[in-house]
Order: C-alpha cells, then structure tokens, then sequence
C-alpha cells in the first residue's frame, strides 16, 4: 500500500462535492475557516455548492471537480463535504488518476465509494468526518486526530469494552466502512472484502434485518473465514425492537461468532460525533481485552 505524502503548512486541500447536494453553504465555508488555522490553503471545487435535484450537481461536473482536484499537482488532499448518495455514477471515471497522482481521499458514508477507489489502486485513504462534523465540532478529538494524520502522525485509539467483544489480538491491513455502500461493491472491481485483514462496519437508518442479510452475504462469500479482526462501529437510526431476534449487534455477533475472529463493538467510528479518522489500507493492530480495546496504527 502507498500512503500519500503528510501535508505540510501551506498546502492545498480541496473540498469537493461527490454525492449529494450540500444543504447549507455556511458548513463548507467554516469547514474552510478551520482548515484554514491549520495552515492549509483550501481550493472549492467549481461545484461544491451547486445543486441538480439530489445531487451536487450533474454526473459529468462532479466527475470533472474530482478529476480536476486528482490531476493538479498542487492539490495534496481532497475532502468530501456531504455523504449521501451518488459516488457510484463516479468510479469508472477517474480511478486510473488515483494512481498516477496519489494524495488523501477523505470522507464516509457514501464517500466510502472512493475509498473502495482508492484500495483498488493500492493508495491509502481517510475515512474521516466530514465537512458537517468538521464546522460544527473544530475542536473536537475525530477534527485534531484528523489534523495529526494529515500532518503524518499516526493514531493510537481505546474504546470501552462491550459485552459482546470476543476477546484477541490481531494485525494486519485495514479496510472497510458504510456496510451497505460496501455490499453493493462486492463482486466488482472495488470490492474491499478481499483486501481486509480487518475489517471496520457501520451504518445508519438500515433495520437489523438489512443489516444481518449483509453479514449472511458476506459470510456466504466467504469474507469471514478469511478476516483476523473486525471493529464493529456504530449503527445508529435503527428500529432495534427485537423483531428479528435481537439487535442489531446481537445480529452481527451471531454470524462473527462462529469464526471466533477477535472483534470489537460499539468502536467510535461511523455516523456518530465521536467518528475517529482512520487510514483505510494501513496495518494496524487490534487488542480486545475484558478491560480495553486498542487500535494501533
């Protein structure tokens, strides 16, 4: 895997607008102030803030911002202001740029799409909070712990221990990110599945059913059998009243279980205030103890 250079005081990184539309123009431009009094200097692709139905703007201008931001050697990172849906219309478009001019990728939600990109080629990535999080929380600990990773520190993180962890240590190469934006890669070119030594899972607003159907389609490929770790992050926006025969966690427990893989629940990482960067394609290690969880980079 190659990570991209650190940034240095300076740079340029650039904000673009994949998916969907950005609702309120004042989050990219303190998303800007902040980026700003960390000494980068910061480029607004042409249509960031543009709005064609749903999405930022047509499939050809957002494949022409990111393709713009890949190709300028000037531009040392690309931040992904809104999630949504809409960076699967993009990947056949611009994944060859990744490789010939590679630079930070930072996002979620859908924007795991481009992270997907980004593992095909071999490049690191930043599943990240985005532009949303990043005005309304400058201060917090996923906007100073993004900041250190930009400027090339690498993260050491703890979580509370959950009920549900089984217990172990692993190491190896992560990947993953929003499950449902990830199930529909499996099979293709960007399939991330096959690249995970540990794999990270979060979603939101998908009933414990959708969730646990993933989890068999997965472990019907064979995912699970292959994985030495598995951080299970937030699923928020769920009807967790029991129907299927537990939560939503219960659910995903029931599957893992049975490889006796270590595993986490509950890690600060998905659509959730406390969303810790991390760098997909980097080796980390996983400790899962009764007293703690720790991630490694």
């Amino acid at each position: 895997m190659i990570s991209p250079a650190p940034l240095q005081a300076g740079d340029t990184i650039a904000i673009v607008s994949p998916a969907g539309a950005v609702r309120d123009a004042s989050i990219v431009e303190n998303c800007r102030i902040l980026l700003d009094s960390w000494g980068l200097n910061v480029y607004i692709a042409p249509h960031t803030l543009t709005k064609e139905g749903y999405y930022s703007g047509s499939r050809a201008e957002r494949i022409s911002d990111i393709a713009s931001c890949l190709k300028n050697n000037n531009i040392k990172a690309i931040l992904c202001s809104y999630g949504g849906y809409g960076c699967v219309h993009l990947l056949n478009n611009f994944t060859s740029l990744i490789e010939e001019n590679p630079k930070w990728v930072i996002g979620m939600s859908d924007c795991c799409a481009l992270h997907a990109a980004c593992l095909s080629k071999g490049i690191m990535s930043i599943h990240s909070p985005q532009c949303n999080h990043l005005s309304r929380f400058p201060d917090s600990i996923p906007a100073k712990m993004l900041r250190e990773i930009l400027f090339g520190k690498r993260p050491a993180y703890q979580s509370t221990p959950h009920p549900l962890d089984i217990h172990g240590t692993a190491t190896g190469r992560l990947a993953g990110g929003n499950l449902s934006v990830l199930a529909a890669l499996a099979g293709t070119g960007y399939d991330i599945f096959d690249k995970a030594d540990i794999l990270f899972i979060e979603d939101t607003g998908e009933q414990p059913y959708r969730i646990e159907r993933i989890m068999y389609q997965l472990e019907l490929a064979g995912v699970f059998s292959k994985l030495k770790g598995m951080i299970i992050g937030e699923f928020n926006g769920v009807n967790e009243d029991g129907r299927f025969g537990g939560t939503t966690y219960e659910l995903i427990h029931n599957v893992i279980n049975r490889y006796n893989i270590p595993t986490c629940f509950g890690f600060p990482v998905g659509h959730t205030d406390a969303n810790m960067p991390l760098i997909e394609g980097a080796t980390v290690t996983l400790n899962i103890e009764k007293s703690k969880t720790e991630l490694k980079f």
